[in-house]
């Protein structure tokens, strides 16, 4: 059962879906292909978490796809990225792929390199239909200095250098709907804050360590979304890395 605290639902990575694709087994924050179920639907417009590893040159593919933003963030290893009608990328630890399916994407492969990959997956819902499908990929994103969050994809005008007359190194993804994904890295006792509009909901995935969330302990692998939240302090009892989804409701 989920944990409940506030307006706060934490999963546990000991509970976790599994999805099969061939000899893949996904591990799944929410329902997803054959991991069915009424309590974890898709909340807002995040649509999928998704947790893979693939063996040394082993594959994950998916069939046609429309009117989701699919971002693949790599923990580690390597993988190449390869969508119907675009040139194949390969991304390393730290980096991520996206594919905004728009009108349909028949098909797309992901390929390990030689030592394997683990990935996660986020699948987020567009706003609106009709767009043209893309792709965007970035390597591994600059360190915020003081450990903060770095937005790493956007569906906000605003959150593009371009926007501000600034470009700046490792600039963010534009993704097709008005979603967030931000990263951090902090160090062991110290802290990242996060702000946002009223009346989104704010999803936190622990990739290693371990961090205190509103008083509750989040581990590695560990899912927590808060709902109709504005801000959120994430407090490391480890070093650790934390991805937050920001979505509307």
């Amino acid at each position: 059962m989920p944990e409940n605290n506030h307006a706060m639902t934490v999963r546990r990575a000991d509970g976790l879906g599994q999805a099969h694709s061939d000899t893949l087994i996904l591990r799944c924050h929410f329902a997803f292909a054959d991991y069915k179920t009424p309590e974890y639907g898709h909340e807002g417009r995040l649509r999928a978490i998704n947790l893979g590893s693939l063996p040394p040159n082993g594959s994950y593919a998916l069939g046609a796809q429309a009117n989701v933003d699919i971002i693949t963030w790599l923990q580690a290893g390597s993988v190449q990225a390869e969508a119907e009608g675009f040139v194949p990328e390969t991304i390393h630890a730290g980096g991520l792929h996206l594919l905004c399916a728009g009108t349909g994407v028949n098909a797309t492969t992901w390929q390990a390199g030689q030592n394997g990959a683990s990935f996660i997956q986020f699948w987020l819902l567009a706003d609106t239909e009709g767009d043209s499908p893309k792709q965007e990929s970035r390597e591994e994103f600059p360190q915020m200095e003081d450990g903060g969050f770095r937005i790493i994809a956007s569906g906000f005008p605003e959150d593009d250098p371009e926007a501000m007359e600034s470009i700046a190194d490792g600039a963010p993804v534009a993704l097709s709907g008005r979603n967030r994904l931000l990263h951090a890295q902090i160090p062991k006792g110290q802290g990242a804050a996060y702000q946002t509009t009223q009346g989104r909901d704010l999803h936190i995935l622990v990739v290693s360590g371990e961090v205190a969330l509103s008083g509750t302990v989040l581990s590695c692998g560990d899912g927590a979304m808060l709902e109709q939240a504005s801000n959120v302090v994430v407090l490391a009892t480890q070093d650790s890395i934390v991805l937050l989804t920001d979505i509307a409701a």
